[in-house]
């Protein structure tokens, strides 16, 4: 009798058991891991050197530093590119943004974590806000240190990430960056410290949250048009139209904006000085290459915080300018060269600098 109980026992154990481990892994979300390179990458000589090389190791090898993340989802992995971030490229972006588009249409996709390097981060997040067609998850990470380096911040990071990635909440948001237990909207994103680990802020409106105990908590929606609601689609794309930044300073000629001209760019974002002004020789260039040659221009300003606003000092619809708001020299050439693959007039152009 005792056996028979016994066994009996052990039976219904098991299959509890079973149906549990069941139960759990139908709750686990399916979470793509798109590797790019960059620092966190990284493998330096030893673990207190500063010298490192960026993108040394694939994403398979990155991983094994961040088991816990196969507890909270089922992970799966590719390697799009392996570069140091200074080198991003249009190329690189539209394989990324047509690879994220193909994933988040499967069902069975609950989001995705591009690991990426920090020198660039915030355009590539900026132009995948603007071109992924999905509410879902979207979560870029990277880090300050190579991950061969004492304290090494990229494996807390992805934690972080994928744990913001399967979240409910997170639903919705747009493309964010997960780092230093913050979590950043694509937004309002610079890099702020060339070395710190808390180098990444959204400086004008604040982060969208706090990842606290592998769980995040949201304190700011978005109110910019982003992915599902973004009017770019790059799906069909092979090129990108080509859009240079000039800076104004102290004695700014017309050096640059000639330069520009003979390359036949497409559009030019200046990165001007206060409230994005620029000098006369400047302006009169750049005015000269709107009227006579079809560039489109769009002031900004090299200072972090604060708008570069319409009717200010510069004359912008005078001279076929459009302003950029919120947005720095970077996203703003992102924004540009997006805007360029639908229309020329300054007109839409400010519209879209206005909603985005």
């Amino acid at each position: 009798m005792k056996s028979s109980f016994s066994y009996k026992f052990l039976w219904v154990l098991a299959t509890i058991m079973l149906v549990s481990l069941g139960i759990n892994a139908q709750q686990k979300k399916t979470i793509y891991i798109l590797a790019t390179g960059g620092t966190i990458a990284g493998q330096g000589a030893t673990e207190v050197t500063a010298g490192y090389k960026a993108g040394a190791i694939s994403v398979n090898e990155l991983l094994k530093a961040v088991p816990e993340i196969k507890d909270i989802a089922f992970i799966k992995a590719e390697q799009v590119a392996n570069i140091g971030s200074q080198d991003m490229n249009d190329d690189v972006w539209l394989k990324l943004s047509k690879r994220v588009n193909e994933l988040l249409s499967q069902s069975d996709v609950a989001g995705i974590v591009i690991t990426h390097g920090t020198d660039t981060q915030e355009e590539t997040a900026y132009f995948l806000n603007l071109t992924v067609k999905s509410e879902k998850p979207v979560i870029l990470v990277g880090s300050m240190r190579p991950s061969t380096a004492i304290s090494a911040d990229g494996p807390r990071n992805i934690y972080n990430a994928v744990a913001t990635a399967v979240a409910t909440e997170s639903i919705g948001r747009g493309v964010m960056v997960v780092m230093d237990d913050k979590i950043l909207g694509a937004d309002d994103l610079a890099k702020t410290n060339t070395l710190s680990v808390g180098t990444f802020q959204n400086p004008n409106y604040g982060p969208l949250g706090i990842v606290y105990n592998g769980k995040p908590i949201f304190t700011r929606q978005t109110l910019k048009r982003h992915t599902s609601n973004s009017e770019f689609d790059v799906r069909a794309l092979d090129k990108l139209p080509r859009v240079e930044i000039i800076l104004s300073y102290s004695n700014a000629t017309d050096l640059f904006v000639d330069a520009a001209v003979k390359a036949h760019v497409k559009g030019i974002v200046t990165a001007g000085v206060g409230n994005g002004n620029i000098t006369t020789a400047l302006q009169d260039a750049l005015a000269k290459a709107v009227k006579n040659h079809g560039i489109a221009v769009v002031r900004s300003s090299r200072i972090m915080t604060g708008p570069t606003a319409q009717w200010d000092e510069v004359a912008d619809d005078q001279y076929g300018f459009a302003a950029s708001w919120f947005n720095n020299p970077y996203r703003s050439r992102v924004l540009l060269m997006l805007a360029l693959t639908k229309t020329n007039d300054y007109k839409q152009i400010q519209r879209m600098f206005s909603e985005y």
